[in-house]
């Protein structure tokens, strides 16, 4: 069975950092594009970062130069380091596999999603 599971969330001081992880499970990461999206109560679900498979990655502009996607595919886990936090980064994280990095599209799987919750 096909699945990406989440980790990492929690509560966090504005400036701090947190490492979100998403194991995949019933595919290899591999060969997929991966990405992270957030979502943020009232708010659509937006992009923020995706990875190729070939390493290439792409970021939303709110936070370009603070997260950084990386992948591990002997792990077959997609990480999110966060840093520098601010309290508009508070939303549900979730990760998804088979994107077209430049639209934001996904044609795989999500994840359940981890929650970030950033206090100013």
């Amino acid at each position: 069975q096909v699945r990406l599971a989440e980790s990492g969330g929690g509560l966090v001081q504005a400036g701090g950092s947190l490492r979100l992880s998403c194991t995949a499970s019933g595919f290899f990461i591999s060969g997929y594009s991966m990405g992270w999206f957030r979502q943020a109560p009232g708010k659509e679900r937006e992009g923020v970062s995706c990875i190729n498979w070939s390493g290439s990655t792409n970021y939303a502009d709110s936070v370009r130069g603070r997260f950084t996607i990386s992948r591990d595919n002997v792990k077959n886990t997609l990480y999110l380091q966060m840093t520098s936090l601010k309290p508009e980064d508070t939303a549900m994280y979730y990760c998804a596999s088979d994107l077209t990095c430049s639209r934001w599209s996904v044609r795989g799987t999500w994840g359940q999603g981890t929650q970030v919750t950033v206090s100013s």
